[in-house]
């Protein structure tokens, strides 16, 4: 291996990303996982060749929410991402381990170098668009991955709460700090639509996501609603399946700030 590799990876001459972006909060259970799925999905089925790099390390859920599962191949220089129903590229710890359930009990400077392997050491070939799913927090997981990746712009999931907003502006400090732009944030679980009258109910009060953008300087793509069915096909291992009225919104909203030529040419439906 020679210095080059061993600084990029051993895959680096394979991989070809257009643009990286970090899905980010600070805070968990806010809906990473997930803005990074629907994204993803979204982007793949509108002819973007797109990957999804799990970087929480010690809870990783991308491959239950995509329905993936290892062994994983070997290539050339490093190992091949699973493919999903949709093309979308997955990579994750959780793929390696015997079983999904096993712990992955390692110290700060063990999961920023994992995160430069599944950068740097795994095939990811052509991609438009990576999506890098980040653990909650400031610290090591987001730290290696603004600052050793090539990361274009950040997205910051947060939810209606003062107290999320609080915790999620943390985070948008630590990108401005890092010198990393935030291409726009998302609010999940904004308000829930009541199946048999249509209205809307804010579950968690009155939305502090204005507060977030403010701090950010970026738009807000999209008001995510709360929604069973979404919970039931993300544990099934489908959230492929899963359809959102504001899907062309965030889509559309991503697009005009990080515009990429898709690779595949026309857009595949």
């Amino acid at each position: 291996m020679n210095k080059k590799e061993e600084k990029d990876g051993a895959a680096a001459q394979y991989n070809h990303v257009s643009c990286t972006i970090a899905v980010m909060s600070g805070k968990g259970g806010v809906g990473k996982s997930l803005v990074t799925g629907i994204l993803a999905v979204a982007l793949a089925k509108s002819g973007y060749r797109t990957g999804v790099l799990d970087a929480d390390i010690t809870g990783p859920s991308i491959p239950k929410l995509f329905g993936v599962r290892g062994p994983l191949e070997a290539g050339p220089a490093g190992l091949r991402p699973l493919t999903s129903e949709t093309g979308v590229k997955v990579m994750s710890i959780n793929l390696m381990l015997d079983s999904e359930d096993t712990p992955v009990v390692w110290r700060g400077p063990l999961i920023g170098r994992a995160i430069q392997q599944l950068w740097g050491d795994v095939m990811w070939g052509t991609l438009d668009y990576l999506l890098v799913d980040l653990p909650p927090g400031t610290s090591d997981a987001a730290l290696t991955t603004l600052q050793s990746l090539p990361v274009s712009g950040v997205i910051m999931v947060t939810t209606p709460q003062s107290l999320a907003s609080l915790i999620v502006r943390k985070a948008v400090r630590m990108a401005q700090l890092v010198g990393v732009p935030i291409a726009g944030v998302v609010e999940n679980m904004a308000y829930f639509k009541c199946p048999d009258t249509g209205k809307r109910h804010l579950i968690f009060g009155p939305s502090h996501t204005q507060e977030v953008a403010e701090a950010a300087r970026a738009p807000i793509m999209a008001q995510l609603p709360i929604d069973p069915l979404i919970a039931q096909l993300c544990d099934a291992g489908k959230i492929e399946s899963v359809t959102l009225d504001e899907m062309p919104t965030l889509l559309e909203a991503f697009l005009k700030t990080m515009p990429v030529k898709p690779s595949r040419g026309i857009a595949q439906r």
